[in-house]
């Protein structure tokens, strides 16, 4: 067995503070990096706290929002949509149900509820791929779609403007909405325009690139 593995993740930022301790020291300026870090450190901490309120606060809103009903409303609002964007998918099939509900999810911000959601949209939509392993359309759009996720409230963006001390932490709802609903148009029509362009794949042979 190999050695332990270092995450990609930890490498980087290993550097980051080495390359910043180096370029201190070289530049004589290791006095404000230290003042620096010990000040973004007390930072942190205060902005950490003003935003477990903030975001208790948002959630448990989207939570009432959840149980009543909210989510289901919005993910029959969807369904009609989804059936013309996932033609190859049966409107009654369990994947269908599990995308509306993602979809919707993701549109409150509700991205507890949501992750559970596309996780089985995934699977399900997996049993009835012919090639397994290799994402079919359905697979590669609804992922497209679940990725840039349309926000109708973006609680988490809210949550650190309010703990940051923005005076209208609520401005960002309109830019964001409009944002989310260019990238995910722009998602869905590049993975038609990316499907049109690849021929089909023979039946019983290897799947497209």
């Amino acid at each position: 067995m190999g050695g332990p593995t270092i995450p990609g993740m930890s490498v980087i930022w290993a550097f980051l503070i080495a390359a910043s301790v180096a370029t201190a020291a070289l530049t004589g300026r290791m006095e404000a990096l230290t003042e620096a870090a010990a000040t973004s450190a007390g930072r942190a901490v205060t902005l950490s706290l003003g935003l477990v309120g903030v975001m208790t606060l948002w959630l448990g809103l989207m939570k009432v929002a959840e149980e009543a009903g909210l989510v289901g409303l919005l993910g029959r609002a969807a369904r009609p949509v989804l059936r013309r964007l996932f033609p190859e998918v049966p409107p009654d099939h369990p994947a269908m149900g599990a995308m509306v509900m993602n979809i919707a999810a993701n549109m409150l911000g509700l991205g507890n509820a949501a992750t559970p959601f596309g996780l089985k949209a995934m699977a399900a939509l997996e049993e009835m791929n012919p090639h397994k392993g290799t994402a079919t359309d359905a697979q590669a759009l609804f992922c497209a779609i679940n990725t840039a996720s349309v926000q109708l409230v973006p609680a988490s963006v809210i949550a650190l403007r309010a703990a940051a001390g923005a005076r209208q932490p609520g401005d960002v709802i309109g830019p964001t909405l409009l944002a989310t609903v260019c990238a995910t148009t722009a998602a869905i029509v590049t993975s038609k325009l990316l499907r049109a362009a690849l021929p089909p794949p023979a039946p019983g042979g290897a799947p497209r690139a």
